[in-house]
This record gives structure tokens, C-alpha cells and sequence, in this order.
């Protein structure tokens, strides 16, 4: 019976994913606009939802000149440009700093601290890849 629920259940949550993906591609393209917002991951994230509702719609974002190399790479290699990561690395600097200066409880400057450098040694281990164009 679990067996037969599945698909009925995958069909029902098609639109939602394609809902998502396409929020996401929106944020990812305004990430790609705004300095101080990060595109890729909201583009990688929208590849997932495509894959999961509308195959067509993923191959148009992965084969797209500007924003797939960096889905491809990701997806191939879990690579993150160099100068990405430094970029992601130096934010998380930038916010520690304004969260120390907000002046928090001390187990909430240690718990932030703690998640934000586990957040960048992940991005700080991730291959570089091939040459993927940035922007």
C-alpha cells in the first residue's frame, strides 16, 4: 500500500517544487544582481525543484550561459569558485562583526560563532573545480 501512495503523493508535490524553483531562480537572479546577496546557491537550489517537477525547465537553467556552469560545477564536483568562496568567507566575517557589536548573550555569540565557522570551513574545503565563469 505504501508502494501505491508514493506516486499519488510525487504528483501532488510537482507543482510545489516548480512553485519553489521558480522563487528560487528569482532570488538566485536577483543574488547575481545584489552585492550582498549570494546567486548560486538559490540557482542550485532552483535545479533541484526543477528536477523534481519540470525537466525541461531544469535543462533550460543548466544549460543557461550565465547561471548553469556554476549548477553544473556544483552538481559534478561540489565546487565553489575561488573567488566565491572568499567572498561567502569574508561575509560571514562582516556578519560576526555586526553580531558582536549588537552586543548578544554570550551563549549566542558562541553558538553564532560555532555555526559560522563550520559554515566556513565547509565552503573552504570545497574543490575549486574547473574554470567555471563567475559573476
Amino acid at each position: 500500500m505504501t508502494h501505491r501512495a508514493q506516486p499519488r503523493r510525487s504528483k501532488l508535490m510537482r507543482p510545489l517544487y516548480f512553485v519553489a524553483g521558480i522563487v528560487l531562480v528569482g532570488v538566485g537572479i536577483a543574488g547575481y544582481i545584489l552585492p550582498v546577496l549570494p546567486g548560486t546557491i538559490w540557482l542550485i537550489l532552483a535545479a533541484g525543484c526543477f528536477a523534481r517537477s519540470s525537466p525541461k525547465v531544469e535543462a533550460w537553467l543548466v544549460n543557461h550561459p550565465r547561471f548553469g556552469p556554476s549548477v553544473v560545477a556544483w552538481r559534478r564536483y561540489g565546487a565553489i569558485p575561488r573567488r566565491i568562496k572568499i567572498i561567502a568567507i569574508a561575509m560571514m566575517a562582516l556578519s560576526f562583526v555586526i553580531i558582536i557589536l549588537s552586543n548578544p548573550a554570550t551563549w549566542l555569540l558562541w553558538l553564532t560563532g560555532g555555526i559560522l565557522v563550520a559554515c566556513a570551513l565547509f565552503v573552504s574545503t570545497r574543490p575549486e573545480g574547473p574554470k567555471v565563469k563567475e559573476s
